[in-house]
């Protein structure tokens, strides 16, 4: 995209410009993928964490018995979250945390994060001295059966893939 129609899609997004047609909102949606993208990499000690450090921090988080974990995890109390549900308030909802607060010197870096279930992360904010068990308190809590799981991946991404079983019986 050029620099042209990126300085036009900014433009238009801070002015408001009525009925947007369906091609400038994605050229918005494209904009802002882009513009995160450039913050990230430009910015030496980035709030957020980059896209590759996310990954990571994915990839270090418990897998969950059965299920894909490229789309199912725990978080870091036990707490099952989904790879799209990022950012909500939601039982299934993950942000990525920073273990030491940003605000308290933190650092964007894998070593400093940990996936969490949204609702702890906002309850936990940037303090310190708060325990696992007061977290674990914050959970919010959620029976999610295997069909439930099929059904979100099956809406999320258009079809169900389990994780390789390790063995034993399983009953349908």
């Amino acid at each position: 995209m050029s620099a042209k129609r990126i300085e036009q899609s900014r433009r238009r997004a801070r002015t408001g410009s009525p009925s947007p047609t369906r091609a400038s909102v994605l050229e918005r949606e494209f904009v802002t993928e882009e513009e995160t993208t450039i913050l990230n990499v430009s910015s030496t000690n980035p709030r957020s964490f980059p896209y590759s450090v996310k990954q990571q921090c994915w990839e270090k988080a418990e897998k969950v018995k059965g299920r894909d974990s490229d789309r199912w995890r725990r978080d870091a109390l036990g707490n099952i979250v989904f790879r799209k549900l990022v950012g909500c308030p939601g039982c299934l909802c993950h942000d990525y945390d920073h273990i030491l607060p940003y605000s308290k010197g933190g650092k964007s870096t894998l070593d400093n994060c940990q996936v969490l279930q949204a609702t702890v992360n906002r309850s936990k904010g940037n303090r310190t001295e708060i325990s696992r068990a007061e977290l674990i308190e914050k959970s919010s809590y959620c029976r999610v059966s295997g069909r439930d799981m099929d059904l979100l991946e099956l809406s999320a991404y258009g079809n169900v893939r389990h994780g390789q079983d390790s063995g034993g019986c399983r009953i349908q």
